[in-house]
């Protein structure tokens, strides 16, 4: 379903915005967000990967997003909605249509079930639970394809469970079906060392938190979202720094991003030499996206 939104009371803000819309646009407000040290924004880019690239990457995962988000005003359509692995697929494969490679991949695992959830009134932990235990082996399947559409930095799979590293994307899908594992299996298998695969089975703990936090913040919402970047680092180690540079170094990134929390002044000092030493918390960004999101779709102002 695109267009207006038939769920959306009139006393919200943007009452003809889907969240589709939302989640699109909070992929925007996440990267114009700054600083956030060690993350591509509005003032920096990476060598090989920059502002633009991330512009882009929101609108091609577009398609997805309304995918994720296609009920009628019963929750299902004539033909049920779209698998969300088949829109999380579409949505990956839509933002890998720049020449930076892979800006938004766990921006998009986030978002897609929250836009489901949205779309049919239950954007809530329970209603996140409830997206996630619905999930097949066919959406586990095409959540491996989606790592065939761009490359992905992530650890090593569980020592008993190596046909099922991500990295082999679709030639892992016969393990999938053999073993009957789902999506949900698949987040929960991950849910002890990759924070976006926690938040799947938390209910979305972090993320809602994150949001409550935003809507009592004040001041221009990108500033909101750049201090809550601050407190996610500074809450527990970024699965990307631990991935890149070892767990050790991601305690000492939050540990350093607790010294400048609330003060985004001095966090420019900290994004500066992040930027220089090659330190980028990428979960905290996927994390700060679906803040926004939530924060976007329970009303906040812009």
């Amino acid at each position: 379903m695109t267009g207006t939104n038939p769920r959306r009371s009139a006393a919200h803000p943007r009452p003809d915005m889907t969240p589709a819309d939302h989640a699109e646009l909070a992929l925007l407000l996440e990267v114009a967000s700054t600083p956030k040290p060690g993350n591509v924004d509005r003032h920096r880019d990476h060598d090989d990967l920059r502002f633009e690239h991330f512009l882009t990457g929101a609108v091609g995962s577009r398609p997805g997003l309304e995918l994720a988000g296609r009920v009628d005003g019963s929750g299902n359509s004539s033909d049920g909605p779209p698998a969300i692995g088949d829109a999380f697929e579409r949505a990956v494969r839509g933002m890998s249509q720049q020449s930076g490679g892979n800006t938004q991949f766990g921006c998009l695992l986030l978002l897609v079930p929250l836009v489901r959830a949205a779309a049919t009134d239950r954007l809530s932990p329970d209603g996140l639970t409830n997206v996630v235990e619905a999930t097949t082996v066919d959406d586990a399947a095409a959540f491996y394809r989606a790592f065939e559409h761009v490359d992905v930095a992530v650890g090593d799979p569980p020592a008993d469970a190596p046909d099922l590293d991500v990295r082999r994307g679709a030639d892992a899908v016969p393990t999938l079906r053999e073993r009957g594992l789902t999506l949900a299996d698949v987040m929960d298998l991950s849910a002890d060392h990759d924070g976006n695969a926690a938040e799947w089975t938390s209910g979305f703990e972090r993320t809602f938190a994150a949001a409550s936090r935003v809507l009592d913040d004040d001041g221009p919402l990108p500033d909101r979202l750049a201090r809550t970047f601050l407190d996610l680092l500074a809450e527990r180690p970024d699965t990307l720094v631990a991935v890149e540079h070892g767990r050790e170094r991601a305690e000492a990134v939050g540990r350093e991003a607790a010294a400048v929390r609330g003060d985004l002044d001095a966090a420019e000092e900290l994004a500066g030499r992040y930027l220089d030493e090659g330190i980028n918390p990428g979960t905290t960004a996927d994390l700060t996206a679906a803040t926004a999101f939530v924060a976007l779709e329970r009303g906040v102002e812009l």
